[in-house]
């Protein structure tokens, strides 16, 4: 790891000890961060993939309002990450382990309504990544590859929570398991990991699109994984200083 990175993620946990030693938040204002973080990582995460929903679109639909001129199916988007987010919470507030059943029922939510055959169920063909420089793994290898990346997640305790997030993320698109909706599935399995820890999700910006894209095919090619730890770093450390600023304790 450079120096760099280290200093990042050792701000970003001196950040987190800051947020800790302010809990517990009081309830309105966790409530209205829970709100700002769902409707800005629903937005943002939905807009990487090509949702045309604007951020103040997204708002009106998850208020259960129509918008006009567009589709059912960025309408469903919308509203499904909404509702992954809130079985997330609920998992993590559980302290349920991270297995495959969860993260096929995460997917289960993503595409409810959108393509419910494939929903929840790893893909029966072989695909490619758009842009990407490296090609999935046969479908007749699914569940090996995923019972390896659960197996990896369980022996990978000793890594930093934010390094762990962005390697569990990064090894999940990596296998592409499903035929759609594996960008989505993976940011909430990046966050799953870090809202485990006390941690704020990270926002992966819609602006930020290009050097996501850019430091996942690195990663998946090379297997360094310090420029897809870093991105996250950077999200986290954005939505960590975002609690510090409304509790009034961001110096």
């Amino acid at each position: 790891m450079d120096a760099s990175l280290k200093t990042l993620l050792d701000a970003v946990a001196a950040d987190k000890a800051k947020l800790d030693a302010a809990r517990p938040l009081p309830p309105h204002t966790l409530a209205s961060l829970r709100e700002k973080f769902t409707l800005e990582w629903t937005y943002h995460s939905n807009a990487i993939e090509g949702n045309t929903l604007t951020l103040r679109e997204t708002k009106v639909v998850l208020e259960g309002i129509t918008v006009g001129g567009k589709s059912l199916r960025e309408h469903c988007e919308a509203v499904n990450h909404r509702d992954a987010i809130r079985y997330v919470e609920e998992s993590v507030a559980k302290q349920e382990p991270l297995t495959e059943w969860q993260i096929r029922n995460i997917h289960m939510l993503v595409l409810k309504g959108i393509d419910d055959g494939e929903a929840g169920r790893y893909r029966q063909e072989n695909v490619v990544i758009s842009g990407a420089s490296t090609v999935p793994p046969d479908f007749l290898h699914l569940p090996a590859e995923m019972a390896a990346l659960v197996d990896w997640y369980e022996q990978a305790r000793a890594m930093s929570p934010v390094e762990r997030a962005a390697e569990l993320h990064t090894r999940f698109v990596k296998v592409h398991p499903f035929v759609d909706g594996n960008g989505r599935t993976g940011r909430l399995l990046l966050n799953f990991e870090l809202m485990k820890f006390g941690y704020p999700p990270a926002v992966i910006r819609k602006e930020d699109r290009l050097d996501y894209y850019d430091a996942l095919d690195e990663a998946c090619v090379s297997g360094a994984f310090e420029g897809i730890t870093r991105l996250v770093a950077e999200s986290v450390q954005r939505s960590l200083q975002t609690y510090l600023q409304v509790l009034g304790l961001r110096t």
